[in-house]
């Protein structure tokens, strides 16, 4: 195992200097802009224009992969991401960041799914867990340390912008130089929304949801922790606790979720989400206690940061193994239109309830889908827990990334125009599966 791991060092390298540049960023743009005066609106669209652009990567980055291959795309996606930082410190204009950050969603999109297909490439059946489970190690570590390095230098300046630069550049080396045989190019999915909803309408339904909550933290929760009193270290530290609280509980909620109904997890997991966000809404003035405001940010995150990998498994649950990499990509996108709609709708409403909107507003999301998800449970019964497929933790990236190419199961040929309908025999007829 151990020489097999050694073949994929560059790609999990790359992988962690992309993700701590990548993770500095994220931290740092919004505060920039806070202090720099832009409007809570500005902030919103910020948020908004990421995701959009994440979206369209993500459509449209394989069409350059099959082009020029996988290294000279990288190389493309991360030199035009290593130049954004610098342009937003020569043009601090709110119009000229939104359209920055689309191209940022867009680059980041193409660069994370070439590094992810090469990953899904070079393993095998027998290694493919425990190289996704490194890929989420490095991750974790990548996205932590990212938010820790605002405490470097001045966010007013420009040193943090230039460090945003140097480590999005240097990601490009490891990949450059690998040895590894470039892997074949990337197969555009084309999701079926009606067959998804068919397949788990609580799973397409909950990944809006997750969209239209986490999205906004990702955007205004640095604002949020600055308007509760925080310094910079103390930023860095509620950012920090959040994801940690998500990495540390995916697993037990996750093996849980394996032993019973998977939507009462769910249910529990909202509630949790629901009462941490309620809990935060009320602390967003100055005055309070900083390790309160810590265990606030990291009860959230174990709680809403784990909603996407339980809704991910519930629709595997009701999907057919040919369909599990349609599946993945279509939640993504049904959670990236909830995280394009989550900055801009929260930001609309900061001017008149203040930065706790930010967690408030989640409380009126969170519910709603509680009293959905028990609706489902009283009309269709669980999946039998020998057609369950196992929870699988998915890492804690900025966005929703496409992790479809790494999920352990997803060695099966996904669903081209060629093999629809190949291998599945009447026994497997999605149409025998009830839909939950």
């Amino acid at each position: 195992m151990s020489r097999s791991l050694a073949s994929f060092f560059s790609l999990f390298l790359s992988t962690a200097i992309l993700v701590l540049g990548d993770g500095l960023f994220g931290i740092l743009l919004p505060l920039r802009a806070n202090f720099d005066g832009f409007s809570d609106l500005t902030l919103g669209l910020m948020g908004t224009a990421y995701f959009a652009g994440f979206m369209l990567g993500s459509l449209l980055s394989p069409y350059s992969v099959r082009r020029v291959g996988h290294i000279r795309s990288f190389a493309v996606f991360a030199s035009i991401a290593s130049a954004l930082p610098i342009l937003h410190v020569l043009a601090p204009e709110p119009a000229t960041w939104v359209l920055l950050r689309v191209l940022g969603g867009y680059c980041l999109a193409g660069l994370y799914m070439i590094i992810e297909s090469w990953l899904n490439e070079q393993a095998t059946n027998e290694n493919r867990g425990g190289i996704f489970g490194l890929y989420r190690v490095v991750s974790l570590v990548g996205l932590t340390g990212g938010q820790l390095l605002l405490n470097v230098a001045d966010p007013n300046g420009f040193t943090l912008f230039a460090i945003v630069a140097i480590f999005t550049s240097i990601a490009l080396v490891p990949v450059s130089l690998t040895r590894s045989v470039q892997p074949a190019p990337i197969e555009n999915i084309k999701p079926d929304f009606k067959e998804l909803w068919r397949i788990s309408p609580v799973g397409m339904l909950g990944c809006f949801v997750i969209g239209l909550t986490n999205g906004p933290f990702w955007t205004l929760g640095p604002v949020y922790a600055q308007q509760a009193g925080l310094d910079l270290q103390g930023i860095s530290f509620f950012m920090t606790a959040a994801i940690v609280g998500g990495a540390i509980a995916q697993v037990p909620f996750g093996r849980l979720s394996d032993r019973i109904d998977r939507r009462w997890v769910l249910i529990g997991t909202l509630a949790g989400a629901a009462i941490a966000s309620l809990f935060l809404s009320f602390f967003s003035g100055t005055g309070h206690n900083e390790y309160v405001l810590y265990g606030g940010a990291f009860a959230f995150g174990a709680f809403a940061l784990t909603l996407y990998a339980l809704c991910i498994a519930q629709a595997n649950d009701n999907a057919q193994p040919h369909q599990f990499v349609m599946v993945a990509s279509g939640m993504m996108l049904v959670f990236s239109v909830g995280a394009m709609a989550g900055p801009i709708i929260v930001s609309l409403l900061m001017p008149f309830f203040g930065a706790g909107v930010l967690f408030g507003a989640g409380v009126l999301v969170y519910l709603p889908f509680i009293v959905f998800v028990f609706g489902r449970i009283m009309v269709r019964a669980p999946v039998p827990h020998e057609e369950r497929e196992d929870f699988v933790a998915v890492p804690l990236a900025r966005a929703a990334t496409p992790q479809m190419d790494l999920d352990p199961r997803s060695d099966i040929t996904p669903d081209t125009d060629e093999n629809i309908g190949e291998n599945v025999d009447e026994d497997d007829d999605p149409e025998n599966k009830p839909s939950l």
